[in-house]
């Protein structure tokens, strides 16, 4: 569950949802590119693409790498996702980010950046009502619900996963979940996808290991804010 520190920073955040949205715009406009263009390529309705550029929707991590690769453009620089650059980490240490205000999926980053590393986790903070946009990409992924409850569709097919439940399958095959419950739903998820931009990273996966304790949590501010708490 995401704590009250937790929702203090991404609310601080708020207002990065209209410039996300007006940088998302600017650069299809660059491109040339019409709505319906990036829809197709990305893989989403013509009508989520306009609700984020104008800031009626924050899109999931992975909805909004997939924008951004169909406007060749890097998605960190709209989030910045942290990287574990030490061998050890603590929970105290590890952040709590996300791309919007209150009411918006938040992350905790778990897996470690090292060449070659595949498996990329996250532990998500899946608000009541949140729904993901459809959407399939390349590699394979894993739910485990922690805390609450999940509805996940794959190719059509609702299932409900309650704490405890966990779920593995090819991303090809087009899935959506959401949060059908009053409460946060908390999820362990691993994915191939390089949503934290790993591929780039330099040096030796044979002395690369992150460990996480489950202590304090520290909390940054959202994308484009500048606030941080230690």
């Amino acid at each position: 569950m995401t704590t009250g520190k937790a929702r203090d920073a991404i609310a601080d955040g708020k207002e990065a949802a209209s410039p996300l949205g007006d940088r998302l715009r600017q650069r299809r406009k660059a491109l040339k590119m019409t709505l319906q263009e990036v829809a197709d390529e990305a893989g989403f309705s013509v009508g989520f693409i306009s609700q984020i550029e104008r800031g009626i929707t924050i899109p999931s991590l992975t909805s909004l790498i997939a924008v951004c690769r169909t406007l060749k453009v890097e998605a960190g620089s709209f989030l910045n996702p942290p990287t574990v650059a030490t061998p050890f980490t603590r929970r105290e240490l590890r952040p709590v980010y996300g791309l919007g205000g209150e009411g918006a999926i938040s992350y905790e980053r778990l897996s470690a950046s090292f060449p070659g590393n595949v498996l990329r986790s996250t532990i998500i903070h899946e608000p009541p009502g949140h729904r993901s946009e459809p959407m399939s990409h390349e590699g394979e992924e894993i739910f485990f619900i922690l805390q609450g409850a999940l509805t996940l569709e794959i190719d059509g097919e609702p299932m409900v996963l309650e704490a405890g439940d966990s779920a593995h399958f090819p991303s090809v095959r087009t899935h959506t979940m959401w949060n059908h419950t009053r409460e946060p739903t908390t999820i362990l998820h691993t994915c191939t996808m390089d949503v934290f931009g790993d591929d780039a990273q330099a040096g030796s996966p044979l002395d690369s290991l992150a460990v996480t304790r489950a202590e304090e949590r520290r909390t940054v501010a959202a994308p484009d804010g500048d606030k941080r708490q230690n």
